[in-house]
């Protein structure tokens, strides 16, 4: 089916000048540089990772491929040095705003652009931009895949999956460009402004980088901060939030009284059915929530209401969210490495009856675990933690009153959940933690995890 929708964007600001220097060298670093080379610009990478001899694998493949495309490459320095021979630093989303680098490129006055902001002036295409607490990815690839179902060309990037600058040059006009923004890659945002913004949930996450929740929100908000009249804003309802920022028409799902409701067994558009909650394909009332983001934000934009019911009702879902990998004598494995805050580990944990294995740990990000521990009181045969909050998590959640096993890496996390589980119960790892003390990120760590479980 096809909608015969004509994909619309806003003309870009130019970038800032070169030479460029490009700080951190993870997934968007490599994307950012690589898009710079392409148009022949001078471009310079640094990441601190290499002091000392001790870049990765990873890092030092990084290194020579960017190398390969004429990137200097400095592998043991911060780059503040370096700033000195830059008219513009590229801020990759994990370096933080206060790193070296980046204080000296602003005391010098060089422009200091993020990734996802590069990415935006480089691919003139149309851009639906998600953010939120939980459920990006899910709605990300969502919205994807009912543009698929409605024959309408998108690609899907961001903080899932590909960064968003190697789209530069290689995408064509009338593609729909669906992105994943977290807070790391908002705050350095300029002029960033995507035709269809959503803003899918907030609860605190990340305060070891932004400090406080307000700053996390206000660094959320940059969603919308620069969007026009002709733009679409998509948030909850009930979000407790009046005013988002920009000038683009709000669009609201939730319950009775938004544009997308939940009523009465179905989900309506402009008053209208559009699909039987029991048709979405994802269970859970989370899902339900990110199923009327992801067809908000396609429908505000004119894609067909039955495509967008078709895409609600054919959905797979990803990996490493909830993502069922094995059944062994009875016991169910678990993928949620993707839950990498408290809200999202609950959600976990509320979408099984009982006898879960959990295993939880990593770095915490200055959270409170507490909430943590009734729910697992409720859910949980056993706990089995990991990583650097290890002995944190443990004392959060004492009071449920349930046998903690601290267990400090994967390997034998999985062993003692899997042998102490029985017929029925569930092998959660479900983390409430960031990845990055044992890591290089959660897909990593789910995929370590699938391989312990299938013995591979």
């Amino acid at each position: 089916m096809s909608s015969g929708r004509t994909p619309r964007s806003r003309p870009r600001p130019p970038l800032p000048g070169g030479p460029y220097l490009v700080v951190g060298l993870a997934r968007s670093g490599i994307a950012a540089a690589l898009a710079l080379r392409a148009r022949g610009e001078e471009v310079i990478g640094c990441d601190a990772g290499g002091a000392g001899g001790s870049a990765s694998p990873a890092l030092r493949e990084a290194a020579r491929r960017l190398s390969a495309a004429g990137v200097e490459i400095h592998l043991d320095a911060s780059g503040d040095a370096l700033a000195a021979r830059a008219q513009t630093l590229i801020k990759s989303p994990g370096v933080p705003s206060g790193a070296p680098a980046v204080a000296a490129a602003r005391t010098r006055g060089l422009s200091v652009l993020g990734e996802i902001e590069l990415a935006w002036r480089l691919v003139p295409n149309e851009f639906v931009a998600v953010t939120g607490t939980n459920g990006k990815t899910t709605v990300v690839e969502w919205i994807g895949h009912i543009h698929r179902t409605a024959a309408l060309p998108v690609v899907v990037a961001g903080n899932v999956g590909r960064a968003a600058s190697s789209l530069a040059a290689t995408t064509a006009p009338d593609v729909t460009v669906v992105c994943e923004t977290s807070s790391f890659q908002l705050e350095d945002t300029i002029a960033f402004a995507p035709e269809t913004a959503v803003l899918l949930n907030l609860a605190p996450d990340h305060l070891d980088r932004h400090g406080t929740f307000e700053d996390y929100v206000a660094a959320k908000l940059r969603i919308f901060a620069n969007q026009g009249n002709d733009d679409v804003a998509v948030a909850p309802l009930h979000v407790g939030i009046e005013d988002l920022g920009g000038c683009a028409r709000r669009v609201c799902f939730g319950g009775p009284g938004a544009e997308l409701c939940d009523r009465a067994g179905r989900l309506w558009w402009d008053e209208r059915p559009l699909v039987a909650t029991d048709e979405i394909s994802l269970p859970g009332h989370h899902n339900r929530a990110n199923a009327m983001a992801a067809a908000a934000a396609c429908l505000a934009r004119g894609v067909e209401p039955d495509a967008v019911a078709e895409g609600l009702r054919t959905f797979a879902g990803v990996a490493h969210r909830l993502e069922l990998i094995a059944q062994r004598d009875g016991i169910a494995f678990v993928n949620d490495s993707k839950a990498t805050n408290v809200d999202s580990a609950l959600i976990a944990l509320r979408t099984h009856a009982g006898g879960v294995h959990l295993i939880a740990g990593g770095q915490g990000k200055r959270q409170d675990f507490t909430p943590l521990a009734p729910v697992v009181a409720q859910r949980c045969r056993a706990v089995y933690l990991i990583g650097e909050d290890e002995e944190t998590l443990a004392v959060a959640l004492a009071p449920a009153g349930v046998s903690v096993h601290r267990c400090r890496a994967l390997p034998a996390a999985v062993a003692a959940a899997t042998g102490a589980a029985r017929a029925g119960d569930t092998v959660l790892l479900s983390p409430a933690c960031a990845s990055y003390d044992q890591y290089p990120n959660f897909e990593a760590r789910g995929e370590h995890f699938r391989a312990l479980v299938m013995g591979d």
